[in-house]
């Protein structure tokens, strides 16, 4: 169910295979080589493009929901609840969602602009190649940073309190007690957190596809777009394949590192 999928997707790579032909040929690295010269530089960049926004911005929003979530306040546990609301929610769910905000011609987002007076006309948010890459960003935002904040509130409050208290009677502000105190105690949780993340991101591809199908002009196509375009559209197995191991290879240090950091934790 795991190993035979992957052997058999990734010795594609080393082969001119068809989707709509029983018949292959051995061509060695050929595949690789041509993916590596033509598709890999874009590919990646537009991928970082995407991983990297996409996870530092739900970390910032779920970190400081956390903090505040850790405060004593009237109705904490109904508004963590509502909080996790996009979290649960399916993916393909949260992209149809997105996609009726962001639509140029009734999309919720150009209606407020508008009674709002900020725009005169609608705006094609998904036109544009930096408005669609911005758009997946936001609804991706929105999406993942319930589970990156219960993780962080679970470890804020593993915290000791008399830790805080030592603090405070040392003289230590509200900034010095976060920066001294809260970030060493947090790191290592958010260094698994947004590895995590970073990983999940980099591999995201039913959000993308609802949202944009990669458009326009390519503008949000990532790996996992790539791959599936040239292997069920294109029809090019091999090709697939050989994106597919250049993915998996940009991709393994980063597992390697969430690897060895949960680990560390245990």
């Amino acid at each position: 169910m795991l190993i035979y999928p992957l052997v058999a997707a990734l010795a594609d790579a080393f082969f001119d295979a068809s989707l709509i032909s029983s018949e292959k040929s051995f061509v060695g690295l050929e595949n690789i080589v041509s993916a590596f010269q033509s598709d890999f530089g874009p590919l990646l960049a537009k991928t970082l493009t995407f991983a990297v926004p996409a996870t530092v911005l739900p970390f910032a929003v779920g970190l400081v929901a956390a903090l505040g979530l850790n405060q004593r306040m009237r109705g904490r546990a109904a508004l963590r609840s509502v909080l996790l609301f996009p979290w649960v929610l399916p993916g393909v769910v949260v992209s149809f969602l997105w996609l009726w905000i962001f639509d140029a011609n009734y999309g919720v987002l150009n209606g407020v602009l508008r009674t709002t007076g900020i725009v005169d006309e609608n705006v094609g948010w998904l036109q544009s190649g930096p408005g669609a890459m911005t758009a997946v960003i936001v609804a991706r935002t929105w999406a993942s940073f319930p589970w990156m904040m219960v993780m962080l509130l679970a470890a804020l409050q593993s915290f000791p309190g008399d830790v805080y208290e030592a603090a405070r009677m040392d003289g230590a502000n509200s900034w010095e007690r976060f920066w001294h105190v809260t970030v060493p105690g947090l790191a290592p949780v958010a260094g698994v957190v947004v590895l995590l993340e970073f990983i999940w991101n980099f591999q995201q591809f039913d959000l993308l596809y609802v949202l944009t199908q990669g458009g326009p002009a390519g503008a949000t196509t990532t790996f996992s777009l790539a791959v599936y375009e040239t292997a069920f559209k294109g029809f090019d197995l091999g090709t697939a394949g050989a994106l597919g191991v250049l993915w998996m290879l940009v991709l393994l240090p980063v597992v390697v590192l969430y690897l060895r950091g949960t680990e560390k934790e245990r």
